[in-house]
């Protein structure tokens, strides 16, 4: 009968982890985002601790509190801007329905071989236009649905990244003692190798992260070097940004070939080669080279286990897998080598 009991016993409380896990599956992804900021920024943290003479809540709150300024300003900036692009485009298209296109662009005619064709095209466009956007009508609906459903993961996303900054701060407050309850239950599950396997998680992730931002840092630089030898204004803007769109997967060329464009319509063709071959081979072919080699920097794993976790972590999960691919493979790697050893081991004669 005691055997039944435990039995029952150990199916609620699986039951219960399981209800639990469900409970909690819409917030995984703050969760760990939350987690890995906190720990990138952890000697902020302590610093501030030091400060405030070990008052952890006040430092975390500041530092939470700096974290939505940085974060949340900017995307509120970016909103308006785009509410403010949608309005001029759609005023675009109703000065079309009435007034047609306007005259096209000197620079559109003296292209060579293509120019005067391409200025035949834009007149035809012209005087078909009424034709042309009833024509288009239906896509222009199949348009709107897509960027519909774009514009839902978008305010998906704003709002994962305000729950992440909202975790942060308990990550923050309570992250000693976090540590010592996961150290606690792996030391239940594998014994002494627990602070082993603990600190290759943790050391994995911060590789993972010195490299995300070193080459996103090394990106930034690189592409203002280019917009500055283009002549391009507002250089300094265009390398944050660059900066920032460099911690999502193909972002910075949503900055270099919108400048390169404006180079081109204004018939700087020299320097539109220039820079969109710099945005191609230099600004986003350093992310290819510059981030597995500093992820696994510093690390004894091999460099085949960083690249196949980092490109096959961003193809299973997305771009949170850039931290889960890595550190999966480190962990069964190191399972690998403990078995192996251990198999040895007890092979060897007594």
């Amino acid at each position: 009968m005691l055997n039944n009991d435990r039995l029952l016993v150990q199916i609620l409380l699986l039951a219960l982890l399981g209800a639990c896990l469900w409970v909690m599956a819409p917030f995984w992804s703050a969760l760990f985002w939350g987690a890995v900021l906190a720990y990138a920024s952890w000697p902020l943290m302590r610093l501030l601790t030091r400060w405030f003479n070990g008052r952890e809540s006040l430092a975390a709150g500041i530092l939470t509190l700096g974290w939505m300024l940085l974060v949340a300003a900017p995307l509120v900036w970016l909103g308006f801007n785009l509410a403010d692009h949608v309005r001029d485009a759609t005023a675009f298209i109703r000065d079309v329905q009435v007034d047609g296109l306007p005259d096209p662009p000197v620079w559109l005619g003296s292209l060579p071989f293509v120019g005067e064709r391409l200025v035949g095209y834009w007149n035809t466009i012209d005087q078909q236009g009424a034709a042309m956007l009833a024509s288009l009508k239906p896509y222009l609906g199949q348009m709107g649905n897509w960027l519909l459903a774009r514009s839902a993961q978008i305010g998906s996303g704003m709002l994962e990244l305000t729950l992440s900054i909202v975790f942060v701060f308990f990550f923050y407050r309570d992250g000693p003692r976090l540590e010592a309850f996961v150290l606690s239950l792996l030391e239940r599950l594998i014994g002494d190798r627990a602070q082993y396997y603990l600190d290759l998680v943790a050391g994995t992730v911060q590789r993972v992260v010195n490299g995300v931002i070193g080459t996103a840092a090394a990106q930034a630089i690189l592409a203002l070097i280019g917009f500055l030898i283009a002549g391009v204004p507002g250089a300094l803007v265009l390398g944050i940004g660059t900066f920032l769109l460099s911690l999502v997967p193909m972002g910075p060329p949503l900055i270099w070939i919108p400048a390169t464009a404006w180079l081109a319509w204004r018939g700087e063709y020299g320097m539109a080669v220039f820079l969109g071959l710099w945005g191609t081979f230099i600004v986003s072919g350093v992310d290819n080279v510059l981030k597995p080699y500093l992820i696994s920097r510093g690390g004894n794993l091999p460099l085949v286990i960083v690249l196949l976790g980092v490109f096959g972590g961003l193809l299973a999960f997305g771009f949170i897998g850039l931290f889960i691919g890595p550190t999966l493979l480190a962990v069964a790697y190191s399972l690998l080598l403990d078995w192996a050893g251990d198999s040895r081991a007890r092979q060897l004669p007594k």
